[in-house]
């Protein structure tokens, strides 16, 4: 049975610093690219960035260059999304997402190319 399981999310003030974990089981983790969503309340969920199998090729929705980073150990199957520079507009549930195949490809903000997903954690970012 597959388990993702997000952690690390909280309340922080604007302009501070949060780095989210995500550990997934039951799955061979380094096959897979990994990646991170978030929805807001009232929106569509979007995707935040997404990781190759092996770490070597990233993505990042557009808005989001420069403030967050994606990683992943695979020695551990814990993927990460650090955060800096926290925006209001950051506010969000955040998901971490096993994608269906070892590489992201360009349809990688899609959610329909990931197989299995965890429950979330809270972002909530105050002005």
């Amino acid at each position: 049975q597959v388990q993702v399981v997000e952690s690390g999310g909280g309340l922080v003030q604007a302009g501070e610093s949060l780095r989210l974990s995500c550990t997934a089981s039951g799955l061979t983790f380094d096959d897979y690219a990994m990646g991170w969503f978030r929805q807001a309340p009232g929106k569509e969920r979007e995707g935040v960035s997404c990781i190759s199998w092996d770490g070597g090729t990233t993505y990042y929705a557009d808005s989001l260059k420069g403030r967050f980073t994606i990683s992943r150990d695979n020695a551990k199957n814990t993927l990460y999304l650090e955060m800096n520079s926290l925006k209001p507009e950051d506010t969000a549930m955040y998901y971490c997402a096993a994608h269906s195949r070892a590489y992201c490809y360009t349809s990688w903000s899609k959610s329909s190319a990931y197989n299995y997903w965890g429950q979330g954690t809270q972002v909530t970012v105050s002005s």
